[in-house]
């Protein structure tokens, strides 16, 4: 027996399969989603808005929004969190009631990289039924935590039926020091008819009460998008390749097709 092959064919065999794992996370990064997965990166509709939140539902801020899009007129998609929806299920039901779309981000948030098919499969499992159980809605649509799709999550996703999607143009508004303009000017870099907003709706993952700044950022990001003659909504709406049976039949990864 060769030893240091041996060896070195085991110290590989991981090293390979966390690559595997991580190469479709490249879709992170907008141009690599623009070019090769046009769905992942929310484009629909030229003249639509997807407006979507990211990390609820959360009793201190996510009525707020509701608030507010109520008074705009307003209905989006929220991606929730399965345990949080479980702590607040009267307000998912609220959420619900009021014609939000209703989609999943996650159990709980996870470091992304390591491979996990077993651990992502139930935390999605979990997440998606505490959506359904409590709404009695069919949820359609997965973004994953910090917007990484490794090949489990994506894999996991496709299993129960969920279509990925990331986001066109973000508001970076969970971050320490952003403020409404800020906001304003992260999400112009991307803005244009089609996208899909990604904002957040809790600060459980952001700088604490950084909701404050998305919230404030909210009527003129609207504002913005009318004056463009833009429409704003849900997913359900958007128009999206998803949406119109794009990525239907096998599952596929991101990257390979």
């Amino acid at each position: 027996m060769n030893r240091p092959r041996v060896l070195s064919t085991l110290v590989a065999a991981p090293a390979a399969v966390a690559a595997a794992n991580i190469l479709p996370a490249a879709t992170w990064l907008p141009p690599v989603r623009a070019a090769l997965r046009p769905e992942l990166d929310g484009r629909g509709r030229a003249d639509h808005i997807a407006l979507t939140f990211d990390d609820g539902p959360d009793a201190r801020s996510t009525p707020a929004f509701l608030r507010e899009l109520d008074r705009l007129g307003l209905r989006a998609t929220f991606f929730l969190q399965g345990a949080a929806v479980l702590r607040h299920p009267a307000l998912v039901r609220c959420m619900a009631a009021e014609g939000h779309e209703l989609a999943v981000h996650c159990w709980e948030h996870q470091p992304p990289w390591l491979p996990r098919p077993v651990a992502d499969r139930r935390d999605l499992e979990r997440a998606l039924a505490a959506v359904r159980e409590t709404t009695g809605t069919e949820p359609l649509w997965y973004r994953p935590p910090y917007g990484v799709l490794t090949a489990t999550r994506w894999w996991a996703a496709r299993r129960l039926g969920l279509q990925p999607v990331l986001w066109t143009a973000w508001g970076r508004d969970w971050q320490a020091g952003a403020g409404p303009d800020s906001v304003l000017t992260a999400l112009r870099a991307r803005l244009s008819g089609g996208a899909t907003v990604l904002l957040h709706d809790s600060d459980r993952n952001s700088a604490p009460g950084s909701w404050r700044v998305t919230l404030a950022a909210l009527p003129r990001l609207v504002t913005l998008c009318r004056a463009a003659s833009w429409r704003i909504g849900p997913l359900a709406e958007h128009g999206s390749a998803a949406v119109r049976g794009g990525t239907a039949g096998p599952e596929r990864s991101p990257l390979t097709g």
